[in-house]
């Protein structure tokens, strides 16, 4: 079992945070593309690798967004059609995420065993979540799982408040 923090800086111009560990040594990092189109968010190990992407698809009726695991698409998060309450539905092999993720309050489950919990913390600066991972070989599929729900929250925040402008 490890506890990792995800602290996203507010504010960032280049949308730029870590993925720290329990000690605040960072493992990961995370860099935005800024003003780049299709939007997309890049997760590095320490040693500068790429190992994840996030990109929202451009061309869809619906917001989409894919995530990339080591050159392979590992999830799909898309919008359902509502009337009222935006919904989202996430796609992964053989991964269900459970309990109230838009509020990142929510577990990760792979073949019916728990492989992660992740909460928000609300005592902080900007949004920190922590993150247990149960079973590490998934480490890098539930970080980029957690940025990329962070990702679609804040996509479907800037809809909506440019749809009220």
């Amino acid at each position: 079992m490890r506890k990792l923090y995800i602290k996203q800086k507010v504010f960032s111009i280049g949308e730029k945070f870590n993925v720290t560990d329990a000690d605040q040594e960072p493992l990961y990092h995370v860099q935005g593309s800024f003003l780049k189109i299709p939007k997309q968010f890049t997760i590095f190990d320490r040693d500068d690798h790429v190992i994840g992407e996030i990109t929202k698809k451009v061309l869809a009726l619906l917001p989409q967004f894919t995530v990339m695991i080591d050159d392979e698409a590992a999830i799909v998060i898309k919008k359902e059609l509502t009337l009222f309450k935006a919904r989202y539905h996430i796609e992964a092999d053989g991964i269900s995420v459970q309990g109230n993720w838009w509020d990142m309050d929510f577990e990760v489950v792979k073949d019916g065993l728990q492989i992660a919990v992740i909460n928000k913390r609300w005592v902080s600066w900007g949004d920190t979540y922590e993150v247990t991972v149960f079973d590490e070989r998934y480490e890098k599929l539930i970080v980029a799982l957690v940025v990329a729900i962070d990702c679609v929250k804040a996509d479907d925040n800037a809809a909506a408040s440019s749809a009220s402008s």
